[in-house]
This record gives structure tokens, sequence and C-alpha cells, in this order.
């Protein structure tokens, strides 16, 4: 699609906050060290509860975020999200107990962060064959995000260990002002529907999308995908330190490296992928990576193996974008914010789940288990997208797709 100025101004919103998000990665591990959490194994589990809370009141209030937009237009949901994560941020840097981290996670889980109404408002201004380049365009500007923030994060650490949240708030109040004084409006009030009581009750909205015809497969993919996807975010800082005895600037080095991955892979070859092969054929060969990539982590012992795996790994992140089209493009203009929002709710179910499931597995391998392997949660992840490739099989648009 042209990058018209709306669609660049979404983009750039995504990579600063992307920015705000990732700055934060590399100095978990120390932030739980600040708030008495424990020690790595035990901080990687607190951290994994913290993880959860945000995605339990995304889940929560993520189908309310995007019925809202639907009903009220993306713009002011946009900037409301966007406000109380400049929130969140001041709450983190200023807590010195883990309970009002835990409460700032909460906050931020509720407003349904940016993404939801982001994606939202690219269907919006995207016809429905281009929304997978379009999705993967969002991804990119996410993997831009991350090549400065863990970098910058390391970085930031090094001169107080609450600099990173100030940084992260001072962007995201930056979101804010370009927000209310550039960002137009994309829902045509036509195209609007009213937010009644039932948009109210996540879960009646959930069920209501999985009952919508074509739309249960991608959704059940989306969910495994986000599930096994959570072992990054969740344990590379931890898995980083605990294998090869990374410090907050190395973790935050290799965060970056990813990202300036994803960004060539989202921008560049995404678009050409599809255009070239569709988006199911580029869909399956994400697939195949993100299997080698959780593979190939689960058993690196030496950091040069990270560096081979990485950009393997890389090219699943594909899968998310090209799944989010299928989904997409099985809905009417009015219920693209609700879809969304189903999907974003989803993933938080995953979110909650994750961390929880996948800190336990590297606690127990790695404190309590007479078999030490940090990296088996990574194959967990491995087994749970090999589980799911019947389903993917299934969204291929020469079979007849029934929907359940």
């Amino acid at each position: 699609m042209k990058l018209t100025g709306p669609f660049l101004f979404i983009l750039a919103t995504l990579m600063i906050d992307a920015i705000g998000v990732g700055i934060v990665f590399p100095i978990i591990p120390d932030l739980m060290d600040r708030v008495g959490a424990g020690s790595t194994a035990e901080g990687a589990f607190w951290g994994g509860v913290m993880m959860s809370a945000y995605a339990a009141a995304m889940f929560l209030f993520g189908p309310i975020v995007g019925s809202l937009s639907d009903a009220y237009g993306r713009r002011p949901v946009l900037i409301a999200a966007l406000a109380t994560l400049a929130l969140d941020y001041v709450i983190m840097a200023m807590a010195e107990t883990y309970w009002v981290l835990l409460v700032g996670r909460v906050i931020a889980g509720m407003a349904g962060a940016t993404y939801i109404t982001a994606t939202a408002y690219i269907s919006d201004i995207a016809k429905p064959g281009e929304r997978g380049a379009a999705f993967g365009m969002i991804g990119a500007a996410f993997g831009i995000g991350f090549v400065f923030g863990p970098a910058l994060g390391g970085i930031a650490a090094g001169w107080h260990i609450t600099a990173p949240f100030w940084i992260a708030a001072a962007l995201s109040a930056i979101n804010v002002v370009f927000g209310i004084f550039i960002l137009p409006e994309s829902l045509k009030r036509e195209n609007r529907r009213p937010f009644g009581r039932r948009d109210l009750n996540p879960f009646g909205t959930i069920v209501r999308a999985f009952l919508i015809p074509g739309l249960a497969v991608p959704l059940i993919c989306i969910f495994v995908f986000e599930f096994a996807n959570m072992v990054y975010p969740t344990l590379w800082a931890f898995w980083g330190r605990e294998v090869f005895g990374w410090d907050a600037f190395t973790i935050g080095l290799t965060l970056s490296a990813y990202g300036v991955l994803i960004a060539v892979v989202q921008a560049g070859l995404l678009p050409q992928l599809t255009k070239r092969l569709g988006d199911y054929r580029t869909l399956i060969i994400a697939t195949v990576a993100m299997v080698a990539g959780l593979v190939g982590f689960g058993f690196a012992t030496a950091a040069w193996a990270v560096a081979i795996i990485l950009p393997i790994a890389a090219l699943s992140d594909m899968a998310p974008p090209l799944i989010t089209a299928f989904a997409a493009n099985r809905v009417g203009e009015d219920q693209q914010g609700q879809v969304q929002g189903v999907i974003a709710s989803l993933a938080s179910v995953a979110a909650v789940a994750a961390p929880l499931v996948l800190t336990w597995v590297f606690q127990l391998f790695v404190d309590e288990a007479a078999f030490y392997y940090p990296g088996a949660p990574f194959i967990i992840a491995a087994v749970l997208i090999v589980m799911v490739v019947p389903l993917i099989i299934r969204l291929n648009p020469r079979r007849t797709f029934s929907g359940h």
C-alpha cells in the first residue's frame, strides 16, 4: 500500500512506543533485584507474574478498547492509551516495591496499550489484499523500535536503574502530543457501530468472534503463536544471563540486533514474499523458521550459535501479521476494532499463561531438576508450533475453509 501521511504517523507512533517497551527489557533482572524479588530464577518467576498481570488486564479490557474505537473512532482511544502508558512508566520509575510495579502493569494493561487501535487504524486505510504487508510494516516499526530501545535501556541503566523508565515516559508523552495535533481520524461515521452493554463482556465478545464464519482457525493459530513467542520477552534476559553470563548491555545489544533483523524482514522481505508467493506460502516459510529458531536456541550453548540462529528466528515474525490479515479479511469494516481487540485479548490470555508456565519450566530446569537444561522453554514452544501446523494448513486459500 502507499505510504500515506496517516500510515507513516501510525508507524512512527508504534516505533516510539516500541522504544519505550524495549528500553525496559535489559533491566528486568536488575529491577527484580531492586525490589527484592530474589535470585535469577526467582526473579524470572516474579517477572513472569508481572507480565501475566499486564496481560490479564489487557484480556479483560482489550475487546472493550477495540469496541470503543469502533464506536467513537480510533484517534481518541489511541491518544488515551498512549497517555495511560506514559503514566505507567512514571509509576514504574518511582516504584520501590514489587507490588507497586504490579499495579503499574495492571494500569497499562487496562489501557489496551496502542497495538489494538493501531492495527484497527491500519485496517481502515488498507485494502484487504494489502493488509498482510501493512501489518508487516507494523512489525517493522516495532523492530526498528527494538533496535534503539534495548540498546538505549542498557546504556541508560548505567546512569541509574530508573533512567530507562523516565525516558520511556517522555517518549510516550511525546506520542500523546503528536496524536493530539497531527493524527487524523480513520474510521468514517457511517462505518461506526454503537457501543452496547454486551461489549463490556470480554468473554462474550470472544465467543461471538469465534462464531463468525472462517474466523475460528486464524484466531486459534494466533493464540498458539503468541503463546510460543512469549518465550522471548519472558526469558531472553534471564536465559542470556544464566547460559552466557550476559550483563544488561549485552542483553540490550542482542535484542537490538534482533530488532534490526525484524525490521529488515517485515519492511523488506515480507512485502516481496507476499507479492511473489502469496500470504499462505509466506506463512509456511515463517512457521518453519519459527520451529527452527526455537529449537536452535533450545540447544545453543555458545554465543556464536545465537548469532547464527537470530536471522532464522527473525523470519518467524512474518507469521503474526499474516495470520492477523487472514482474520481481518473475514469481517466487515465496522468490526475491525472488535476483531483486533479479540486478537489482542487472545494474545493476552497467552501472555498470562505463557510467562507462568515458561518461567516455571525455566526455574525447574535451572534450580530444581536433576537434569540442568535452561533451554527447555524454547523446546516446549517449538513443540506447540508443530502441533498447530494442521490448522495452518487449513488457512490455505485453495482449501474449502469452514472455520470450524
